[in-house]
């Protein structure tokens, strides 16, 4: 069950953190799920090393540094994936 929450997770920080990132990110909807995944591990290191990863209550800034790491990775990751597409799409070109 753990690994579906991981993945229920990562897909709704991936969407959230797309939808407050200006402009249109390419990278597809799994590849967005994994970034988000990846915000939420990142968030809650942070979360625990500051010592607020276990609250009482809803642990809202653990929330908070997941979300705002995913929207590091998300913006980061899409434009790793905007390059290496970008690079491919002319390399086609090239040899057509």
């Amino acid at each position: 069950m753990g690994w579906l929450w991981a993945i229920i997770v990562g897909f709704v920080l991936g969407l959230i953190a797309k939808a407050i990132i200006p402009g249109k990110q390419h990278s597809p909807l799994w590849l967005t799920t994994i970034f988000g995944m990846l915000g939420a591990l990142a968030g809650n290191a942070i979360a625990r090393g500051l010592g607020v990863a276990a609250t009482p209550g809803i642990d809202w800034s653990r929330h908070l540094f997941q979300l705002v790491a995913a929207i590091i990775i998300v913006f980061l990751g899409d434009m790793a994936y905007t390059a290496t597409l970008g690079k491919r799409k002319q390399q086609r070109s090239q040899h057509t």
